[in-house]
């Protein structure tokens, strides 16, 4: 029979999945396993099958239950990530391999804080990615466990203020993540649709592998502008200028980064940026 803690973590925004964490929950409560505190944030939220009840628990200073199943769920994570990125081909492909061991250990706990850009954007982000059904679905089911953070590093008048609000990312493997690595880091990256990820450039080499598109790139600033498709991997070397202009549907992409993690990235200056912020694709 089914432990009905691995059921707690049914993937967010399947059909019936809000009543199917309920109904785990309420297992779990007969078995002294949670609390009744905690059971009615379960309740409350099975009514939205989108809605991760680990942001509802928080809000209350509740504790957000911790089985060996949400480990599981960060582990399926890495690796249908993993799987993902080692089957794309790009200039980097050997790089991004050697940087992704096949057996990342355990997972250590990361509690994050509440995400707006997560809370609006993943669900409709998951719902538009096609053609990768396992790993929409780990993300699914992990990205509760994940700590979310808006990156604050930019300056804000140079970034603009609709990317310094309109995105999030979290680190999977990493000096900070669940699994713990050194000088490399694979995670999931959203932005918000429509919104100009300005010219910028860093130390790190960089893959992008966008899960779902059309979206807008350039290599430079006052550079044309390339769309591409999902599925279609971007290779950035080291110091490159690079530009991501979202399209109507959410940006949502796995990175890594294979080298010089530490190092802060900096925007560099163009001249249209305000034509593209006002620009839609699609």
């Amino acid at each position: 029979m089914t432990d009905p803690a691995a059921l707690l973590h049914a993937p967010l925004g399947q059909p019936g999945s809000g009543r199917v964490r309920y109904a785990a929950a309420m297992e779990l409560w007969r078995q002294g396993r949670i609390s009744a505190e905690v059971l009615e944030v379960y309740r409350v939220a099975s009514a939205h099958d989108g809605q991760n009840p680990a942001y509802l628990l928080q809000d209350r200073h509740l504790p957000v239950p911790s089985f060996p199943e949400s480990t599981d769920a960060l582990t399926r994570l890495y690796h249908a990530a993993r799987d993902y990125v080692l089957a794309l081909r790009h200039p980097g492909a050997a790089e991004v391999r050697a940087a992704l061991p096949a057996d990342p250990g355990p997972p250590r706990p990361t509690p994050g804080a509440r995400n707006k850009v997560v809370d609006a954007w993943l669900h409709p982000a998951l719902h538009a990615v096609t053609g990768a059904p396992a790993l929409v679905e780990a993300l699914a089911g992990a990205a509760g466990s994940l700590a979310w953070v808006t990156y604050d590093a930019y300056p804000r008048d140079r970034i603009g203020e609709a990317f310094a609000t309109g995105h999030a990312y979290a680190s999977i493997l990493g000096e900070a993540a669940p699994f713990a690595a050194r000088d490399v880091d694979l995670g999931v990256f959203l932005i918000a649709p429509n919104v100009l990820y300005r010219d910028h450039h860093h130390a790190a080499p960089e893959l992008y592998a966008p899960l779902t598109g059309p979206h807008g790139w350039r290599f430079g600033p006052d550079r044309p502008l390339q769309v591409k498709p999902a599925h279609q991997p971007v290779w950035n070397p080291r110091h490159k200028p690079h530009l991501t202009k979202v399209g109507a549907v959410p940006f949502l992409c796995l990175f890594v980064w294979t080298g010089d993690v530490q190092q802060n990235a900096r925007v560099l200056p163009a001249n249209d940026w305000p034509a593209l912020e006002e620009l839609r694709l699609g």
